[in-house]
């Protein structure tokens, strides 16, 4: 693996991936390269972007996308909600880098010790729903863990991993802008689950886009 940052900008799904995941083995060894983050990147990035991926992940501090995938300044379009949650407002923002900025993938990034679903789980076990408007995620989540729970899944870390796969499953379906891309070969899909302890992330799903053999 090289210790810097590739300088050809992915253009494929599939070499979009290949970025993220060489940024993120960077991150997790020590040797980070810290591309695209000085003043000449800034100023070359001040009137135009052409990020290569959407990240879309939970709101999480310890999850920052630019930092786990060693990236910089216009690499990356991100978009987070607690627990990933989507809305209008997440399915225009990922519509908009798909279609106008001809983003070549989408990442659904989920992690462990998931916040969000965590307190789902725990509203369930104790049928007590939380104060003000984290209700609302509660409420969203709800249907997934009555799912896993029906699947015999109760672990919290693999409840969040189906979350990631039905996330996926829900923007491709709702956002016709993206499946028409992922169906044209232009862009794809992956879920990936990133890991508290050790930085590092794992393939959980993907639509549009070859899993590389050394990470599947």
């Amino acid at each position: 693996m090289a210790t810097t940052a590739s300088t050809e900008w992915p253009a494929t799904p599939d070499e979009a991936l290949r970025f993220l995941l060489d940024g993120n083995e960077r991150f997790l060894t020590g040797r980070a390269a810290h591309p695209n983050q000085d003043a000449e990147r800034r100023t070359e990035a001040a009137n135009q972007q052409h990020p290569f991926a959407v990240l879309f992940g939970c709101s999480d501090s310890r999850v920052a996308a630019e930092i786990i995938f060693d990236r910089g300044i216009g690499d990356l379009f991100v978009v987070r909600t607690a627990g990933h949650l989507i809305g209008a407002e997440v399915l225009a923002s990922i519509d908009f880098a798909v279609a106008v900025l001809a983003t070549p993938l989408v990442v659904i990034l989920s992690h462990d010790s998931c916040g969000a679903v965590g307190a789902a789980l725990e509203a369930h076990e104790s049928a007590v729903t939380p104060a003000g408007h984290m209700r609302h995620i509660v409420e969203r989540l709800t249907p997934e863990v009555l799912q896993a729970r029906a699947a015999g899944v109760t672990d919290r870390d693999e409840v969040a991993r189906l979350h990631g796969r039905r996330t996926a499953e829900a923007l491709l379906e709702e956002s016709a802008l993206l499946r028409e891309r992922v169906e044209a070969g232009e862009c794809g899909v992956v879920v990936l689950a990133y890991q508290l302890v050790d930085g590092r992330t794992h393939i959980v799903a993907a639509h549009g886009v070859a899993v590389p053999p050394a990470v599947s």
